[in-house]
């Protein structure tokens, strides 16, 4: 839920250093497409605003003081953007961790089977055996 460029690359990398699905990461960045950043964005903006009003959510000097004016909507506050990007991270996070297990429970057959590796372990007497 964050908006960077070129995210797809960092969530390739950081998946294959934790072994995630590459796949699904590549292709969760594309729920922030080009045609639905702007809602999303405005979404996330509305949500923090929100959390800072109802929960009285305290926030740094240097982040209620940058404003920007975008035309339509009036002076948007960047740190209720930022808590709310975070927090639509942490509701989509705890949202899908659920919905993906119940995925693996319902379609087993859907899952890539790994490998097992076989380890042999020679004992003394069968090491004596060997000419």
């Amino acid at each position: 839920m964050m908006f960077m460029p070129f995210q797809m690359l960092p969530a390739a990398l950081i998946s294959m250093r934790v072994r995630a699905n590459v796949p699904i990461a590549m292709a969760a960045c594309w729920i922030t497409n080009p045609f639905t950043a702007g809602p999303t964005i405005y979404g996330q903006y509305r949500l923090g605003q929100w959390l800072r009003d109802v929960l009285h959510m305290p926030m740094p000097d240097f982040m209620t003081s940058v404003q920007f004016d975008v035309p339509g909507l009036g002076l948007l506050n960047a740190g209720s953007f930022i808590l709310g990007m975070i927090s639509s991270g942490v509701i989509c996070a705890l949202l899908s961790y659920p919905l993906v297990h119940l995925f693996s429970a319902i379609l087993p057959h859907h899952l890539p089977v790994r490998k097992r590796k076989v380890i042999v372990v020679l004992t003394p007497a069968a090491q004596t055996d060997v000419p």
